[in-house]
């Protein structure tokens, strides 16, 4: 339990705060207007203290602060800390980048639309995001025939750009043929330009403008022209409809839906720019704190604008309750959007018709959301309080790491680590090892290699301070678990016992055979429950171990067979093969390609792109 810090050795002044468990772990971040009120809060009778906060403070081993010159900063830091660390007992928000976004690329010479999903680039211009791709693609398809800016993959466009011949989409007039020069820099920025204004919300002007065009080209008697303008006027049209309409054409507001019980929230929010809804989000809020409401707002609004608002900021951002201390999030706002924003309750009209709906959203997902987890959770702590009672575990194994190795009769040998925390795959904790020293087929050295490199690591790791960790192999498993049987466990149980992690970390393996699981010292496998969930967890992770490991063979495997069809060859050194690959997209698709357009490459020799075709094409085919 976290000792309290010596009296006046807490400055009084804001800052952020972070409590440490006994491996440096950074478990719990939070902020204070004054670092030494907020935490002499923490260090009382423990009776009261919320559940999760003494849950915290008997967890944490050491508390450390850094102080700032005022609350915005502190609440930036916080922020910061917490995307780094995420501690387990700050809140966790969930099913946020499922998400559909409409990408411009504008950090390309010739900026593409497309349709994506997960993390954004910074200076790309994003809207949404949109509960369906189906509507976005819609609406992108429709806004292409006045917008025909380029969709194509950076790979496709360039293989044009090579050929100086455009794709359907040109002849089609869906895209202005940027590859082949059918239009300049200066008229393609204006297209881009005009769709991002669209987009925002400057319906009129595009409206206005096609049907000026359309009107003077009818005079001129340009009547192919005109019936262009008419299509493209229709399609905008048509655009706009998908578009819903809530408000006068000067509102720019994001309303804010919340339903929430003790553990958990839904967070719904609708987008409005220029009186139009223009996108959606939603998530779960994982409460590993206790909150209150305006404390939960508070969070919410740090989620939301803390990273950049793929609609832009809002004017008013409307919300269910007020956050503590609404005039800091105002100032914050204001600064970004570089106007006055305000924050507040929407009490009667349009509006708050509008977060009833927004609200009434938050509890359709919340009501869907507690189905789902309500069986997966219970699942997964029956599953960890079986392995731990089965498997005289001295505590619930809420980290497990499961080893694997792959090869192929002794060639690209790899080993793979996979982690389950809580029950639940932990991808960013999984690590690839390529064996180095063991020459032909032998798992057990292969094994032996792969924990040695990792228990070793974190070794190395331990001994540093915390604040120079890096956090690949910082903290050890609460079960180590080998694909194998006997054999493989003994392996473990040799590499703990020479680096004296024996009575740190337990060990088992778990044989693919009859699924049998063995512990160190025991003949006898232990019978887990054939039906339990403590068994389908093992297989789950050993599977996952198995999948992981194969996938990195391939890629080995994959890489040696491709790039050997294109060794050898007189002229095509390192450099000049990679840029052959990456000019045309794989080794295949240089396989496909007639030996005209491999003399038409300007940094490629003729004779070097004859030597080229004639080892992909021996006998002349």
């Amino acid at each position: 339990m976290v000792k309290r810090p010596p009296a006046g050795s807490i400055p009084d002044t804001p800052g952020s705060y972070q409590f440490k468990d006994v491996d440096g772990r950074v478990i719990y971040v939070g902020k204070a207007k004054s670092l030494r009120s907020r935490l002499s809060s923490y260090f009382q009778d423990p009776r009261n203290l919320a559940t999760r906060t003494r849950q915290m403070v008997a967890t944490a081993e050491s508390v450390e602060w850094i102080q700032v010159a005022n609350e915005v900063e502190a609440l930036m830091l916080e922020y910061t800390l917490i995307q780094r660390h995420k501690p387990r007992f700050n809140v966790r928000y969930t099913d946020d980048k499922s998400y559909p976004f409409l990408c411009l690329t504008t950090i390309d010479e010739w900026p593409r639309a497309m349709v994506m999903r997960g993390k954004r680039k910074k200076d790309n211009r994003y809207f949404g995001p949109y509960g369906q791709a189906y509507a976005i693609r819609e609406t992108l398809d429709l806004l292409l025939r006045t917008f025909p800016i380029r969709t194509c993959s950076d790979a496709k466009f360039r293989r044009h750009e090579k050929l100086a011949k455009p794709c359907l989409l040109f002849h089609i007039e869906k895209c202005a043929g940027p590859c082949v020069g059918e239009i300049d820099h200066a008229e393609y920025e204006r297209l881009v330009g005009n769709l991002i204004g669209f987009l925002e919300g400057d319906t009129d002007a595009v409206v206005n403008r096609l049907e000026a065009d359309m009107a003077v080209a009818a005079e001129a008697l340009e009547y192919e022209l005109a019936a262009r303008n008419r299509d493209r006027l229709s399609s905008v049209r048509k655009a706009i409809e998908k578009q819903q309409m809530v408000f006068n054409r000067n509102e720019d507001v994001d309303l804010i839906g919340l339903v929430d019980d003790e553990l958990e929230a839904a967070v719904q929010v609708f987008y409005v720019r220029k009186g139009r809804v223009m996108g959606r989000r939603g998530f779960v809020v994982d409460k590993a704190e206790p909150l209150d409401r305006p404390e939960l707002v508070s969070r919410v609004l740090e989620r939301l604008y803390f990273e950049d608002n793929p609609v832009g900021s809002p004017k008013e951002v409307l919300v269910p309750d007020l956050p503590h201390r609404p005039a800091l999030y105002e100032d914050w706002l204001s600064d970004q959007r570089g106007s006055k924003v305000s924050i507040r309750v929407p009490m009667r009209g349009d509006k708050r018709a509008l977060q009833q709906t927004v609200t009434q959203n938050a509890s359709d997902a919340f009501s869907r959301h507690r189905l789902k987890r309500m069986s997966d959770h219970n699942s997964r702590a029956r599953a960890l309080n079986e392995l731990q009672e089965h498997l005289s575990l001295p505590a619930a194994p809420l980290r497990i790491e499961c080893y694997d190795m792959s090869h192929i009769q002794g060639t690209d040998y790899v080993g793979s680590m996979v982690v389950m925390e809580d029950g639940l795959p932990k991808k960013s904790q999984y690590r690839r090892f390529k064996i180095k020293t063991v020459d032909g087929n032998d798992d057990f050295a292969a094994m032996e290699e792969v924990l040695t490199r990792r228990l070793t690591s974190y070794l190395h790791q331990r001994e540093r301070p915390i604040e120079e960790r890096d956090g690949k192999f910082s903290y050890p498993p609460q079960l180590l678990l080998v694909d194998g049987g006997k054999g493989q466990l003994g392996v473990a149980v040799r590499v703990l016992a020479e680096l004296g992690l024996s009575d740190e970390i337990p060990v088992a393996s778990l044989a693919k055979q009859f699924e049998e699981v063995y512990l160190p010292g025991r003949s006898a496998p232990v019978e887990l429950p054939r039906q339990g969930e403590g068994l389908y967890m093992l297989q789950r992770i050993r599977d996952e171990s198995h999948r992981f490991a194969i996938g990195y063979h391939r890629q080995l495997r994959d890489k040696r067979a491709v790039t050997s069809s294109l060794d050898g060859i007189a002229g095509l050194g390192p450099v000049r093969k990679a840029r052959l690959v990456k000019e045309f997209g794989g080794v295949n698709a240089v396989k496909r390609v007639d030996i005209s357009t491999l003399k038409n490459l300007p940094w490629l020799p003729d004779h070097v792109g004859e030597n080229v075709h004639n080892a992909l094409h021996p006998g002349g085919r």
